[in-house]
């Protein structure tokens, strides 16, 4: 009778545990949701296989981590395709986020990105920029060009003051990191006295009368003392 109920009791054993093995295997919600676009998950550990084209980021508290499939991973991490397992792994110590282990996107605190990697000092020749904290390749200065011509509200003509302007580049000849210095430029007042096509004098008021000259003035007043001859 013994040997029949034992064998009775490990067979009950064994279909109480069926269930348990395929709830670690089904997608399921899990603890806080890590199973959410799993292939194979368990309650106590998350996910350890995504769906295709998702990736598996492994959360670690402590001496226990949980795994989670997400689209994108999130910021200190980089994606890496696998044949069997997308994987999210970390940065460099000194990025903030990355394209991939050799290349930072943004570095850490008290770090200046150059050329995809974190410095604690910017190379000779770079300049440290502290708004992006980035490395930025110094920049040699051009002559001054020329000055361009005076305009006033686009125009080039009529009575008034305009600006002019100049314009010196700054770049690296030969470099490809010449496209990201400055242009720099000027510019000052400049008098516009020229007439516009249709204008006389485009210093003259307008209504004003064109004086004429003042020995003109004087022979027409001599005409008008003189008195005319009598009709014959």
């Amino acid at each position: 009778m013994r040997a029949p109920l034992c064998l009775l009791l490990l067979v009950a054993h064994a279909v109480d545990m069926r269930p348990l093995n395929r709830r670690k295997k089904q997608v399921g919600t899990g603890l806080g949701g890590n199973c959410t676009g799993c292939v194979i998950c368990s309650e106590e550990n998350g996910c350890s296989t995504c769906q295709q084209r998702l990736f598996l980021f492994i959360r670690r508290e402590g001496i226990r981590q949980y795994g989670k499939c997400v689209h994108d991973c999130p910021a200190g991490y980089f994606g890496v395709r696998g044949q069997e397992v997308n994987r999210c792994k970390k940065c460099g110590a000194t990025c903030e986020s990355c394209f991939s282990q050799d290349f930072c996107i943004q570095c850490k605190r008290r770090f200046y990105l150059y050329k995809g990697k974190c410095l604690p000092t910017c190379p000779p020749g770079t300049t440290a920029q502290q708004s992006t904290r980035e490395c930025q390749e110094e920049c040699e200065l051009s002559p001054w060009g020329s000055w361009s011509p005076c305009t006033h509200n686009g125009k080039t003509c009529g009575s008034a003051w305009g600006l002019e302007t100049r314009v010196r580049e700054a770049g690296q000849p030969g470099r490809e990191e010449a496209a990201t210095c400055q242009v720099l430029s000027e510019s000052r007042k400049c008098p516009i006295r020229r007439p516009c096509p249709g204008e006389r004098n485009p210093s003259r008021k307008k209504g004003q009368r064109e004086r004429r000259p003042r020995k003109d003035r004087k022979l027409d007043g001599r005409r008008a003392g003189r008195p005319r001859p009598a009709p014959t």
